[in-house]
């Protein structure tokens, strides 16, 4: 009786574990919908200058979209082209920067502003698939997303076929039961005029430098937000040796024990930013962020001193992966 038991519970357990597999697999090209804004890149050479700014400055484009062994450059101020292929290894399988120059074939080339914008707007493909939550941008204002897509229509054609994101088995159960797009929190502004009060601050931290991004913690199986807001925490690849060291975000919230900012007037703070990187391991875009303008910079620091004070020790930024 027994021996028949467990005879027909594993046949079950396999039928079950084959129906989920073949289930998994017809649903990895899930489809969504999403309004494409109404964004068209200018030829205005103001505009396509605060792209450029943004590409190379607070919005950090060229950490992720240049060549590997260009952060040097990147850091320096150096205006490297963007033809994509950097490996992002998270726990659900490698991502691939895509080519973001205006080749045809393997860039933007062929693909429209609206269906650009609508990617980073609404987190969905030029192909309708959901997009991992790596960028900020959802709620950029509509100027500085038209700022940014009319700078990149001006980069040279770089012939780059950057690889498919490669999915572990994890990732594609992932991908097929729980990823879906993620958009604005409302309907994105005009444009945020620049200044230096808290209400700009925020705009930075939070649609464009991605602080709260990388400074809250995040489950890197989905891309959800799962810690307090800039408490720290989040785990990061070394971006100069990641097969052998990881870094963990500090807290900069106003907590007096356990912030990293919690003792720092503003004057230090636009300086320590002006310094640019300082720790090798850093996956912090210091080179970008140190361009950014004082005004700028003052915003954010007012800002970071109303985020409610969270006590979370950071013990070590970077540390040796585990054997």
């Amino acid at each position: 009786m027994l021996k028949k038991i467990l005879k027909w519970t594993g046949i079950l357990l396999v039928l079950i574990i084959a129906g989920v597999s073949l289930i998994t697999m017809l649903r990895q090209d899930l489809t969504f919908e999403a309004p494409y804004p109404s964004i068209r890149a200018s030829t205005d050479s103001a505009v396509i200058a605060r792209g450029k700014y943004l590409v190379y400055g607070p919005a950090h484009c060229a950490d992720c979209h240049a060549p590997v062994g260009t952060e040097d450059a990147v850091n320096q101020g150096s205006i490297v082209n963007l033809p994509g292929g950097r490996p992002f290894v998270l726990p659900i399988g490698t991502l691939y920067a895509p080519n973001i120059t205006s080749d045809k074939e393997t860039g933007i080339g062929n693909v429209n502003d609206q269906t650009l914008a609508r990617s980073l707007r609404y987190g969905v493909s030029r192909n309708n698939h959901a997009l991992f939550n790596l960028m900020p941008f959802n709620n950029l204002s509509d100027a500085d997303l038209t700022a940014v897509l009319s700078y990149i229509r001006t980069l040279a054609p770089v012939r780059n076929k950057v690889p498919e994101n490669n999915m572990n088995v994890m990732g594609k159960i992932i991908k097929a039961f729980v990823l879906k797009p993620t958009g604005p929190d409302g309907t994105p502004p005009q444009e945020v005029f620049q200044d230096s009060t808290v209400a700009y601050g925020e705009y930075l931290a939070k649609s464009v430098a991605n602080c709260y991004g990388c400074h809250t913690k995040r489950d890197l199986k989905t891309g959800a937000f799962i810690g307090e807001p800039y408490a720290g925490g989040f785990e990061f690849e070394s971006i100069v040796e990641p097969e052998k060291y990881m870094c963990m975000s500090p807290n900069i919230t106003t907590d007096t024990e356990t912030s990293v900012v919690s003792d720092w007037n503003e004057e230090v703070f636009i300086a320590r930013f002006r310094k640019g990187k300082q720790i090798r391991h850093s996956p912090m875009p210091w080179g970008p962020f140190s361009r950014m303008s004082d005004l700028e910079l003052k915003a954010l620091y007012k800002y970071l001193q109303t985020v409610k004070p969270v006590k979370n020790k950071i013990e070590k930024t970077v540390y040796e992966r585990k054997a």
